[in-house]
């Protein structure tokens, strides 16, 4: 599992945690996980299931009401009317992406995927002796991959492509019209598009969309953590291909048995048209803090060469203020507590020069951190 590299946000962060326990009071910008609560409906659905003893294991595919649940809000918020039983319910986006990498991938089969991209994707393949091909990306496209740049790096060996939309690092979103040119290349090349939309609900400028409006034989990753803001509980799920929904329950079974009970009977309240209004609200209070980060960042000399349209990250070039990211990362940690997360991370699509703020922190907070950056620029 040597191939396998560390997650190096992961170091930061216990570094932070370390400081932390000392007294030291660190702002956290490198971590993506929403600061907001878990809404109280899913809280009072997941104590009211543990009160009524609602904890044996599910079936391997989820609860059937929480599958229908996720059918409708696909076909009231995106106009996609998908069968429940193309769904399967996983311990997290990971564990989605698991099983779908693992019904899919053999050994030495190539996946397209962008670079920068997050990069537990590429270990995932690794995981299953598959061969993560990364594209390399620019600012023109969104730091996203284009048709004609997956079909350069098609092979043989070419089995599937990876595209996140929105995307992490970057916030940038894939528009329709190429979406719809992507599926149409990998469908004639008889691969199968993967799909990463796990923050989803969180798009600021754009169509808010699914890949399964554009093509009904993607492989859609999604999650209860970053809209939904579970992290915690450990929810996600798949839509599949019919062809392939029999291959993945079987290794679910295997891997997974089921996702957590407590977890999917919580969910349920997820859906509920109150649950979604507040949801909405806190995205537009992610929108907020998103401007004032673009604006506070570009006056400190960083370049922001894509406007991010989703998700909760500014994936900022900061070869105006230093030559190593990573360094200045560490350094920046140490000097101002102040954790944010290099580009080392995400490929090596120039990682030196980027670095990536997580805006999941009150505004207040946020002018404190831009407060310990200007102290650190001007020493």
């Amino acid at each position: 599992m040597q191939h396998i590299g560390p997650f190096h946000v992961v170091s930061l962060l216990e570094q932070a945690k370390q400081m932390e326990a000392q007294g030291q009071s660190v702002i956290h910008m490198e971590i993506g996980e929403p600061d907001f609560p878990t809404p109280d409906a899913i809280i009072r659905a997941g104590m009211q299931a543990l009160q009524q003893g609602q904890t044996r294991y599910t079936a391997s595919k989820g609860l059937p009401e929480l599958r229908q649940a996720i059918a409708d809000y696909y076909a009231q918020r995106y106009q996609v009317n998908i069968d429940s039983a193309r769904i399967i319910v996983t311990p997290g986006a990971s564990g989605a992406l698991q099983l779908a990498l693992g019904a899919l991938i053999g050994r030495d089969d190539e996946v397209l995927l962008a670079d920068p991209t997050y990069p537990c994707n590429r270990h995932l393949i690794s995981l299953v002796e598959g061969t993560p091909v990364a594209i390399t990306t620019s600012p023109e496209n969104g730091f996203q991959p284009s048709a004609a740049q997956i079909a350069a790096h098609w092979t043989d060996r070419t089995r599937a492509v990876m595209l996140a939309t929105p995307a992490n690092p970057t916030g940038s979103t894939v528009p329709r019209q190429s979406m719809q040119a992507i599926a149409e290349l990998v469908a004639q090349r008889q691969g199968t598009l993967i799909v990463d939309e796990i923050y989803q609900g969180l798009v600021y400028e754009g169509e808010d969309y699914s890949a399964l409006a554009v093509s009904d034989d993607c492989l859609v990753i999604n999650s209860f953590s970053k809209f939904f803001q579970m992290t915690g509980w450990r929810l996600g799920w798949l839509i599949a291909p019919p062809d392939l929904v029999e291959p993945i329950e079987r290794i679910a079974m295997n891997a997974f048995l089921a996702a957590p009970t407590l977890a999917q009977h919580a969910a349920l309240a997820a859906f509920r048209p109150e649950t979604l209004q507040l949801l909405d609200a806190r995205r537009d209070v992610l929108r907020q803090r998103r401007d004032y980060l673009l604006h506070a960042l570009r006056d400190m000399g960083f370049a922001i060469p894509v406007t991010p349209q989703g998700a909760f990250y500014i994936y900022a070039d900061c070869s105006a203020v230093c030559n190593d990211s990573r360094q200045f990362a560490q350094d920046l940690l140490h000097s101002q507590q102040l954790a944010v997360t290099p580009g080392l991370d995400f490929g090596n699509n120039q990682p030196d020069r980027f670095i990536r703020f997580a805006y999941t922190a009150e505004i207040p907070v946020l002018e404190q951190a831009m407060h310990r950056l200007r102290q650190f620029l001007q020493r």
